[in-house]
């Protein structure tokens, strides 16, 4: 009989990291009885009433007998004028010593039935984490929980420095075309995510990609069908072992992540749903922290109201200037609105606040999805069948847009460059265009979305290739 054994998994504090790493956990051990796991649980210093809730519901019910739950203790505050990249990287690193003392207390214990320590996983992030791995013994994987798209591009920075003689800070803003084997299409320098073109980005991620190299295994929450071309460019033998094993998705994110204020407004949202013809609906939302200024919201407004389509808006309010808080509710939304919108459009549309993204993408009377493009919210999109429309905001999400509309085509484009530290501001006419594009009920877009939403959920099953995936994972971690 097999050892029992056990992981321990280390996610990024964001909530959409968090989210990925515990549904991956309970995939894992739901495919082996004798596989264990125990998530460690960076929080954040400042308060994100999603994380918070959701950390919450974690310790008050265990999701699996064999799904351990650990909250790390709280560490010094940091300085807040630090940029997110150093805010970033100092966090995890001043949980190394906690990490230490939680895994050395797992594996005191002398008892013939504890499991074996068998290794980390850890968020891309957290490669600090190796140097933990190492000292107890055990071998490092990641859960990379972006496409294998960023993944590739991770890996050729330094490629790009080589090549193109040019920090890949010097891109920005740039139409100049480059070329990277993760990628069909060469694509223009300014669709390079914003996490990598202020220096200091290019430096910490130059930093996390060669860490890389010292892991074992990627497990990639993606799916082979999806992102064939980028998996097969990293199958070279100079990157560690891929083990694409998506789509990794909280189906119940909307109970897990909410209160019961939140409870009724999702009953009001899916009741106004329910009214609405099918596919007729365009829904938008910008992720957890989205948010615009005054000027792009009148200007979203008035594409709306011009383009005749029924729509659900999650209006966030932007947090004060200079903090790193989750954007909030508006009390009054009339304020920002243009004059009179909210009664022009009473018949054709609601504008709400948070938005239960999951029972919102799942209903029949959504037909398009004007997105952030973060991954999470991708793959969603993706297993319900709504074709999306792309405005990228933070982190890597401008790459992903050009991998959804240009590699895939399975998105049409507002903007693919569209980033939210610049003062740009996207006309009505675009969003306008963009929203008729995605809600064209018979386009080649919304038949291939409808296809590859087959495909993501066969991938999951036993003889899809997620599944067999994953299996020859676990196949290392029993060797």
């Amino acid at each position: 009989m097999e050892k029992a054994s056990e992981l321990v998994v280390i996610p990024s504090a964001g909530i959409g990291h968090l989210v990925s790493a515990v549904e991956m956990s309970k995939l894992l051990v739901a495919r082996h009885d004798q596989l264990f796991i125990t998530v460690l649980i960076m929080k954040l210093p400042f308060n994100s009433k999603g994380t918070e809730a959701y950390i919450a519901s974690l310790e008050a019910s265990p999701v699996l007998p064999r799904v351990n739950f650990i909250t790390l203790p709280k560490v010094p505050d940091l300085d807040k004028h630090l940029s997110s990249h150093s805010f970033r990287n100092q966090f995890v690193e001043s949980h190394k010593t906690h990490v230490k003392n939680a895994v050395a207390e797992l594996t005191e214990s002398k008892s013939e039935s504890r499991p074996r320590l068998a290794g980390f996983v850890i968020d891309m992030f957290c490669t600090t984490m190796i140097d933990v791995a190492d000292d107890f013994g055990v071998p490092t994987y990641m859960f990379f929980t972006s496409p294998a798209g960023f993944l590739g591009l991770m890996f050729n920075l330094q490629r790009i420095r080589d090549v193109y003689g040019k920090d890949v800070s010097e891109f920005k803003d740039s139409d100049a075309e480059l070329s990277l084997p993760t990628f069909v299409n060469s694509f223009p320098g300014r669709v390079l995510p914003s996490v990598v073109l202020d220096k200091e980005g290019a430096e910490s991620f130059l930093s996390y990609a060669k860490r890389f190299t010292e892991i074992k295994g990627i497990l990639v929450n993606t799916f082979k069908e999806l992102e064939s071309h980028a998996l097969d460019s990293l199958s070279d033998g100079e990157t560690p072992p891929l083990y694409p094993v998506g789509p990794i998705l909280n189906l119940m994110s909307d109970e897990t992540q909410s209160g019961s204020e939140q409870a009724q407004q999702k009953s009001d949202i899916l009741g106004w749903l329910d009214d609405q013809p099918p596919s007729s609906v365009v829904f938008l939302c910008f992720g957890s922290m989205g948010s615009f200024g005054e000027e792009q919201v009148r200007e979203i407004a008035l594409g709306l109201e011009r383009s005749g389509h029924r729509f659900l808006w999650s209006l966030r309010q932007p947090p004060p200037k200079g903090t790193v808080v989750s954007p909030g509710d508006y009390s009054d939304l009339k304020g920002v609105l243009p004059e009179g919108f909210l009664d022009r459009t009473a018949a054709m549309g609601k504008v709400i606040g948070w938005a239960p993204q999951v029972a919102i993408l799942a209903h029949p009377a959504v037909g398009g999805f004007v997105s952030h493009c973060g991954w999470n919210s991708t793959l969603e999109s993706i297993w319900f069948g709504v074709p999306m429309a792309t405005w990228p905001v933070y982190a890597e999400q401008q790459l992903n847009a050009f991998e959804l509309v240009r590699e895939l085509g399975l998105a049409v484009a507002i903007r693919m460059d569209y980033r939210r530290d610049t003062q740009v501001v996207v006309s009505a006419e675009e969003i306008e265009r963009g929203i008729r594009e995605v809600m064209e009920h018979d386009s080649d877009v919304r038949k291939r979305v409808k296809e590859m939403s087959e495909k993501s959920k066969k991938a999951l099953v036993e003889g899809g290739s997620s599944h067999s995936s994953l299996g020859h994972f676990l196949d290392q971690i029993f060797l």
